[in-house]
């Protein structure tokens, strides 16, 4: 009976855990311009808890990127 209960209490403790966020790599935010606008809004929105996040650093490195392309092409490079 007694492993009955915590069994019981170890399922729940596991039930109502908050379930974690997938984590995208750099190499994935580009394809899915969407998705990375919606992460960098996210971030930037509430930076005091989301900047060190995993998903936000990505993002701004994967946002960066284009930028700095962007940039070669248009100083000539």
């Amino acid at each position: 009976m007694r492993w009955f209960l915590y069994s019981m209490a170890l399922l729940f403790l596991v039930a109502c855990s908050p379930q974690a966020d997938k984590v995208y790599s750099v190499d994935e935010l580009p394809a899915d311009d969407a998705l990375l606008a919606k992460i960098i809004g996210e971030c930037r929105n509430n930076p005091g808890n989301l900047r060190n996040t995993p998903n936000c650093r990505n993002a701004e490195a994967a946002d960066d990127t284009p930028r700095l392309e962007r940039m070669r092409k248009s100083l000539g490079g």
